[in-house]
């Protein structure tokens, strides 16, 4: 490929000074303006917006806020494509020595790591350099450490052919970064998730056993604890968080830290704190108020005592030479490190702290994440149609759930579509009136850099006000985990502050909020603790519940938590990946008994996922959209066949996943979208085998009564020609059932089940194992 003209010019002309551009006057606005926009517009990005992009669907995010030293920055540019962020740029003036200074590269690579991306760029255009950003950043690394491409302003010539096959506009859609990826070796990289999930699981064991040894007078029970340390890492990390945003005062936890009776100078922190935010996260009963009132908020964590020594380390981690820019990290990925983080629980024997696997999570061998591209691929296929022609007014009835949100990233997904969703209306539609409102929902934030006038990529923002607008009348969950519940709500609240600063939540609030009013919403209305799939009729029985095992089944009746949107025809969109377990192996008789009253469409093999299908056809509206991930077993499996029944007149999308999409999970998923109400039209079905296919899927149109009597199975083809000879065949023979006996064979290792029946013994003993050929009735 040749190299551009408009490169080669560059080059003539940092050549003919490069002298005056090395100068420590020449500034990094400069070279941006000058030789890096220019760069990588030739490289095909749309650098100054032409398209008219709003900020949410731009190719390329420039940041233009000041930089101070010491404290965290953001990356110069942002490159995305599928809105998603692709690689990063970090921009240093001429003056600095990107081949040998190990601080750069140092920053670069935080960058990349912390946003979970595989390659970043650092340059001054005289130099030009690619890290791998998979592998853990240390300040004590030289600045070749990771460096997969170097090469100076005189040798683009015959290096552009490789610039541009990885980092062009059109490659980077193609999935040039990815496939770079794959080809590049990975050992010894360790991601931003598996890191800073290790580092938090540390401060629970060392903030637990901390908590047991200094409040033995009061009694803790395990749920008091896991409480206790929840909230408390919780509070520490969104405090982090907003100082690396510039919201919160930067280093004053780390401050804190240094004093003495650091827990009282945190729970002065957390007051203050609750004062601000008005978040669930830092409410606390109210000093002089009556005993009942004491009720109200948590009681609990201001009286404990934490040593010192566990809060400093744990504050330590925090902040630099320890590689963390939360500034940079998606709440996406917090979300990831969460979801794995509640897979286990505190425990108390004797006092002694003890960490377990939650039982459903040992059976399940682990906890699976469900991937960024598929909560988008289900948030686009039903919310995303929901919003489709509509206004915001109209959008503002729109009700969001996921009945088993576990730490939120469907909600999470959900909205991120609507803020986009409303951005992208409000500056298609007259911008300057929605700002110029008695209370905006948009606003102009005045991007400067080093005293330069406002750029030309100065962008509309939704305001505080607005953000929280769309939080508190669009998302709704649901989670049996408390701890998962707090993380949800966390999760959202840091998602409503993404992009907001000192320098736009002052303005805005002198502006937009009354005195009393706080910046972030009470979420306890939108995401509440509870059993899904089990409603307080569940004790109508004659049998007897202790406290425990009511606290364990936690029963929710949605007709209550939810009224007013159950009394006008329930849920628009119901989003998820409900859990997968079958309820034999975990639940009680009388849990079984009771799904097998009130949940007729399955049978014989009760799974949880399938539970959850039924309930989501309750909770949806005649107008609605639902989708799940679910095991791609439902299609065809016997227990399920009463469920594709009534399934099959309201599938809009099926689409089957042949390929592990959950990672080490040999189970295969498919996607479903289904309607409020019975539909006539074809189904559109696609089958992939990878993530590339599932991306660009090829959809046929099946007719939906094709799938009817006798078993209801739902099967197709990625072929059209495929399909045509499976229809021909079908209407020409006969079904293998009516020849032969066709039934479930033998089902190792379930007690009661097979044949011949197992018992415990059997299931305990794993007697059917076998490792050679033993006789005629064994198998090779």
């Amino acid at each position: 490929m040749a190299i551009p003209q408009e490169i080669l010019q560059l080059v003539a002309r940092f050549k003919q000074d490069s002298a005056g551009y090395r100068e420590g006057t020449y500034n990094e606005t400069q070279l941006r303006i000058e030789f890096l926009n220019p760069f990588f517009k030739a490289l095909g990005w749309d650098m100054d917006n032409s398209a008219k992009h709003s900020l949410a669907a731009r190719e390329v995010l420039h940041e233009y806020s000041l930089k101070i030293e010491g404290r965290s920055k953001a990356p110069d540019y942002c490159f995305r494509a599928g809105g998603n962020d692709k690689f990063f740029v970090e921009a240093k003036k001429p003056a600095v020595n990107l081949e040998s200074d190990p601080r750069p590269a140092f920053q670069t690579r935080v960058y990349g790591w912390n946003r979970g991306l595989s390659f970043c760029i650092l340059t001054d255009f005289e130099e030009f350099a690619v890290y791998d950003c998979r592998f853990k950043p240390a300040l004590t690394e030289s600045a070749q450490t990771a460096r997969v491409f170097y090469c100076r302003y005189d040798e683009y010539d015959k290096n552009w052919e490789k610039i541009a096959e990885w980092f062009g506009r059109d490659a980077v859609h193609k999935g040039a970064i990815e496939a770079a990826a794959a080809l590049s070796a990975k050992k010894g990289s360790v991601t931003f998730d598996a890191d800073f999930l290790k580092l938090i699981e540390g401060w629970r064991k060392a903030l637990a056993e901390n908590i047991v040894a200094r409040n033995k007078a009061l009694s803790l029970s395990s749920g008091d604890l896991n409480f206790a340390v929840q909230m408390t890492i919780d509070r520490i990390l969104f405090l982090r968080m907003c100082e690396d945003r510039d919201i919160e005062p930067f280093e004053q936890l780390q401050k804190i830290s240094q004093k003495k009776g650091v827990y009282s100078e945190l729970l002065d922190l957390f007051f203050q704190a609750d004062n601000i935010y008005n978040s669930g996260l830092f409410r606390f009963p109210l000093k002089g108020k009556t005993a009942k009132s004491i009720q109200i908020g948590d009681p609990l964590t201001p009286q404990l005592k934490i040593d010192d020594g566990v809060l400093e380390s744990i504050i330590y981690g925090l902040y630099s030479p320890n590689p963390y820019n939360f500034r940079v990290m998606p709440v996406e990925i917090l979300g990831q490190v969460y979801e794995q983080f509640l897979g286990k629980v505190i425990g108390l024997d004797k006092n002694k702290v003890c960490i377990e696997e939650k039982p459903e999570v040992r059976k399940a061998g682990g906890v699976y994440y469900t991937p960024s591209y598929i909560v988008e691929y289900i948030v686009r296929q039903t919310v995303g149609k929901l919003c489709d022609g509509k206004t915001p007014k109209d959008v503002e009835k729109i009700k969001v759930l996921d009945p088993a949100c576990g730490s939120g990233s469907f909600l999470i997904g959900a909205y991120n579509f609507l803020l986009a969703w409303h951005l992208e209306f409000y500056t298609q539609h007259d911008p300057e009136k929605s700002a110029a409102r008695r209370e905006p929902v948009i606003f102009r934030k005045a991007d400067t850099d080093e005293g330069s006038t406002p750029s030309a990529n100065t962008a509309w923002r939704l305001t505080t006000r607005e953000k929280k607008r769309i939080l508190l009348a669009n998302v709704f969950g649901v989670d049996i985990d408390r701890q998962a519940v707090e993380v949800t709500k966390l999760s959202l609240l840091l998602k409503m502050l993404e992009d907001e600063s000192r320098e736009t939540l002052p303005t805005q609030q002198s502006r937009l909020l009354p005195s009393q009013e706080r910046l972030l919403p009470d979420l306890d209305a939108n995401i509440k603790c509870g059993n899904s799939l089990i409603a307080q009729d569940f004790y109508d029985s004659d049998a007897e519940y202790s406290q425990a095992e009511r606290e364990r089944i936690n029963a929710f009746d949605w007709d209550v938590e939810f009224s007013e949107i159950m009394n006008g025809g329930g849920f628009d969109a119901v989003i998820g990946n409900p859990p997968y377990i079958f309820t034999r192996e975990q639940l009680s008789i009388n849990e079984r008994n009771y799904f097998s009253i009130n949940y007729k469409a399955s049978w014989e093999k009760q799974n949880t996922f399938m539970l959850f299908m039924e309930l989501m056809l309750r909770l949806i509206n005649q107008d609605g959209e639902g989708g799940f991930i679910v095991p791609n077993s439902w299609l065809t499996m016997e227990s399920a066949q009463l469920l594709r029944q009534v399934y099959i007149p309201r599938l809009q999308v099926v689409t089957d996943l042949n390929y592990p999409v959950f990672h080490r999970v040999s189970m295969e998923p498919c996607i479903f979208v289904a309607s409020g109400q019975n539909r006539h039209n074809p189904v559109l079905t696609a089958r992939a085998h990878s993530q590339d296919e599932f991306i660009e899927p090829n959809f046929l149109q099946i007719d939906r009564f094709k799938w009817g009597e006798p078993n209801y199975r739902i099967v197709f083809s990625d072929s059209e020609g495929a399909t045509a000879v499976a229809d021909r065949m079908a209407s020409t023979c006969g079904n293998i059932g009516d020849v032969f006996e066709v039934r479930t064979g033998l089902q190792a290792y379930e007690q009661g089940k097979g044949n011949p029946s197992q018992t415990a013994e059997d299931v305990k003993n794993h007697i059917f194992d076998r490792t050679k050929w033993e006789n005629a009735d064994s198998f090779r």
